[in-house]
Formats: C-alpha cells, sequence, structure tokens
C-alpha cells in the first residue's frame, strides 16, 4: 500500500522532503501557499554538510557543482578592510570550509524539477487554515480538507502549521535587519568574505564567475520602511572598505531585497506531534550568524525521508519512526541555533567603540586551524542510514 504524505510549503525544505520521501516510495503532494512558485532570496554559502544532503537527496557531483561556485570561507576583515582573522586557500582548509556560492533560485528551481520527476504534486494558491495532527496509530491527518498517513511542516518562519500546533511558538525579530542582492560581475575576493563593523556585518560571496551575492545586515527597528533601499544601504556601509562601496555600486536598484531578520528562540519542544513533523525554520528557525538555514533545510528533509519514510514504507509503525526523526535532529539543530547566538554575539551584533578593538585582537590571535577544526561540528554533519523499521 502505498503511504502519501502532504508537505506544507514549496521552499527548500519542503522540496527537499517532498524529493526524499517520494525517493522511498510514497506519494506526495506539496501545497504551497503563494499562487507561484519560485524562491524569494539572493544567494547563500553552501556547506559540505549541504552538499552531502544533496548528494543524499540522489544529486552527483556534476549537478551539485552546476548549482554555484566553488570557493571557501575566506575569513573575516573589519570595516576598512584590515583583517581580523583569514583562511589561506590549502587543501586543509579546502576540505573544512569549502563552499558553493549558490543562487537560490538556481537550487529551488534544481529541486522542483527533480521532485515533478518523481512523480509529486506540487499545488500552488492553497493555504492551510484548518489542520487535523491524527494519530500516529490511529485516524490520518486533515490537512486543508485532504487526507495524510503524514504531514510535513516545512512553511518556514511564519509557519501555519507551528500557528496551529505550537501556538506560544512564535517567532522574535533580532533588532536586525538584512539587505541582500546578486550583482552581474566578478566583486571582492574569490573566497567568501565578510566584513564586521558596530551592530552590523557585510558579505561577499561568488555565485558564478561572473555574478557576486553581497549581503548587508545591520541593527534595524522592526518594520522599517525605506523609499530607497539601495540607497540606505550605501548611506549605512559609507567609509567601509572598497569592496563594499565597489559592489554596491555596480547594484540595480531591483535587484536589492530586504527582510527583517526574525528567529525561534530554542525551537520547538518536539519535532513531531500526531502524524506531523516539522522541518526547517518552521520547526528551528535561527539567525544567519552560522550561514546553517539552507543547510539544515536540506539535512532535515533528506532525514525525513531516511527516519521516517524508509522504515513506515517497510512496514514500520509511524510513531517510532517520527520519535527517532525528533532525536536524531532536535539536539543537533538546537546546538545550531544556540552557536548562532553566541556567533552573533561576538561577531555582527557587537557594538562599537573598545569592544571592536578587544574582540578584533583576540580573534587574530586565533590560529586558522583552530578555525578549520571547529567548523567540524557544524559542517562535518553526514547523512544517516535509513532507519530500521519497528512493528
Amino acid at each position: 500500500m502505498t503511504r502519501t504524505a502532504i508537505v506544507v510549503g514549496a521552499g527548500i525544505a519542503g522540496l527537499s522532503s517532498a524529493i526524499s520521501l517520494a525517493r522511498t516510495g510514497w506519494g506526495v503532494t506539496v501545497v504551497e501557499r503563494s499562487p507561484a512558485l519560485g524562491e524569494v532570496g539572493a544567494g547563500f554559502a553552501m556547506s559540505r554538510n549541504a552538499v552531502a544532503a544533496l548528494r543524499g537527496l540522489g544529486f552527483d557531483d556534476d549537478a551539485v557543482a552546476r548549482l554555484g561556485y566553488a570557493t571557501w570561507a575566506g575569513g573575516t576583515w573589519d570595516l576598512h578592510g584590515d583583517p581580523i582573522l583569514t583562511l589561506p586557500d590549502t587543501p586543509e582548509v579546502r576540505a573544512s570550509v569549502g563552499l558553493i556560492g549558490v543562487h537560490r533560485r538556481r537550487l529551488h528551481e534544481t529541486l522542483h524539477r527533480r521532485a515533478v520527476d518523481l512523480g509529486v504534486e506540487v499545488v500552488t494558491g492553497t493555504s492551510v487554515t484548518t489542520l487535523d495532527p491524527g494519530d500516529p496509530d490511529g485516524a490520518p491527518a486533515v490537512v486543508a480538507g485532504r487526507e495524510a498517513d503524514l504531514v510535513v511542516g516545512a512553511d518556514g518562519m511564519r509557519s501555519a502549521v507551528r500557528a496551529t500546533l505550537f501556538p506560544a511558538n512564535v517567532p522574535v525579530y533580532s533588532g536586525y535587519s538584512s539587505w541582500r542582492a546578486i550583482t552581474p560581475g566578478a566583486w571582492g575576493a574569490e573566497a567568501l568574505t565578510q566584513y564586521w563593523g558596530a551592530h552590523a556585518e557585510f558579505g561577499l560571496l561568488r555565485t558564478a564567475a561572473d555574478e557576486t551575492y553581497w549581503y548587508g545586515y545591520v541593527a534595524m527597528p522592526e518594520r522599517t520602511r525605506l523609499d530607497d533601499e539601495l540607497g540606505a544601504a550605501r548611506e549605512r556601509f559609507a567609509g567601509w572598505a572598497p569592496p563594499v562601496q565597489e559592489v554596491l555600486a555596480a547594484t540595480a536598484p531591483d535587484a536589492v531585497l530586504r527582510h527583517d531578520v526574525h528567529h525561534l528562540p530554542g525551537g520547538l519542544p518536539h519535532y513531531a506531534t500526531g502524524r506531523v513533523v516539522m522541518v526547517g525554520d518552521a520547526a528551528h528557525g535561527t539567525l544567519p550568524t552560522m550561514g546553517q538555514g539552507a543547510a539544515t533545510a536540506l539535512e532535515d528533509g533528506l532525514c525525513v525521508g531516511l527516519l521516517v519514510g524508509s522504515p513506515v514504507a517497510a512496514g514500520g509503525r509511524l510513531a517510532p519512526a517520527l520519535a527517532g526523526y525528533d532525536a536524531a535532529r532536535r539536539p543537533r539543530c538546537r546546538a545550531l541555533a544556540r552557536a548562532s547566538v553566541a556567533s552573533g554575539r561576538f561577531g555582527s551584533h557587537l557594538g562599537g567603540g573598545w569592544r571592536q578593538t578587544v574582540r578584533n585582537r583576540i580573534m587574530r590571535l586565533t590560529p586558522a586551524s583552530a578555525i578549520a577544526r571547529g567548523s567540524q561540528a557544524a559542517m562535518g554533519w553526514t547523512p544517516p542510514e535509513p532507519a530500521a523499521p519497528v512493528r
């Protein structure tokens, strides 16, 4: 008997979940509230754990390489361009902090094509206004009038699934907003470059040989309205290092996006209830200071198939499979969320004056090898084996 799943949300977490479940033989429908598909975003640095998740979803090395530009994390500079901590381009560093600069739209289109090729049905313009989580050992779940053996809550930071099942867990404004854009041309260094200033960070990342992603992450009151986003970004980062000025000068006004940054402190108390499993920002939305949002969304999606889809398709019970997913994913995602908060306090969230001077001196004394080793906790993740069925 074919098991059925409804995935709520057609973003990175939702499509990766759909692919993973379909690969184990489930019949999958993705429902998306937007009238048309399309990732709202610019770029991101795809770390090696994200690459491992993509390979687990069935993408070979060539398919992964076509997503973007192979590079590495080059380190951090102060706002004037003086190095705080730099990482050399060596085989050891590449093995530890190697990245692929990816345009989010390119990744989203790739995931969507693979999902459709696997027989996944994608239904747009469908909002989740009703949800019955069902019972893993009894009644099916019902979402948007559709019955399913499993529901995947993958509808992002403003999750309707989470609001129904976990109404006490609401996103909190971080105090920061982020400009983002993709600009034609090769701007800045070849490696991911991050500049830190008081309550601000600017990053540059190649997403192709002739295409650069940049972001400007700054303290700002929530729901600030600006008539000229690019002009405001240029004003906020006036006087910063030359590469910052150059990419801002080359950016078209209509290429600039900005969003207030929210997070979900502590994440959800558990990632499964009834027949519903939560993934991505809906489960554990974190600050962007570790750059792990898209990576953990891909990890979650893969693990839905390996830890839930596979054992249930083999005749196992759903309840222990969901418990296994929660036990595997929640500790890791909570640890990354805590690390993201700590990273922000020491980095882009740090105030000005003597704090910057002291922090920079400490960072300059840190061996690059220690940073490379420290990246193992976040980026050294490898996919688990498919779970054995529990009958």
